[in-house]
């Protein structure tokens, strides 16, 4: 390899890394999946908050249905959960998937930037 070429792939491998190191577990463990969805993932967001009202509940009712998703926990429709099914329960540590949730908060809240 000419050295040209040798530095194309260092660069890349590097800005790989960086990616891998940055990418949130929000963004490689939630978003991977919904982003080949139908619906997108701001809206389950919001059918969570219309159901349960405040932050505290919404972020419980979330964690609970990804430790242990059941047809009675889920917000899918019919339609949605005929086609896609239960999920599989989270492999995330409790850490992890506070985190994941905290992050999914953070970007989809809507208190504070309604005017």
């Amino acid at each position: 390899m000419d050295k040209g070429k040798d530095m194309v792939v260092k660069f890349l491998i590097v800005a790989l890394l960086q990616v891998a190191i940055f990418a949130s577990i929000y963004e490689t463990n939630c978003m991977e999946c919904h982003k080949s969805m139908p619906v997108k993932i701001d809206k389950f967001f919001y059918r969570y908050l219309l159901k349960y009202s405040s932050e505290e509940n919404l972020k419980s009712a979330l964690t609970e249905y990804l430790k242990h998703p059941t047809k009675e926990k889920t917000i899918l429709q019919a339609g949605l959960l005929n086609r896609f099914g239960i999920k599989k329960p989270t492999t995330l540590n409790d850490k992890e998937l506070k985190e994941a949730v905290d992050e999914y908060w953070e970007i989809y809240k809507v208190f504070g930037k309604l005017k």
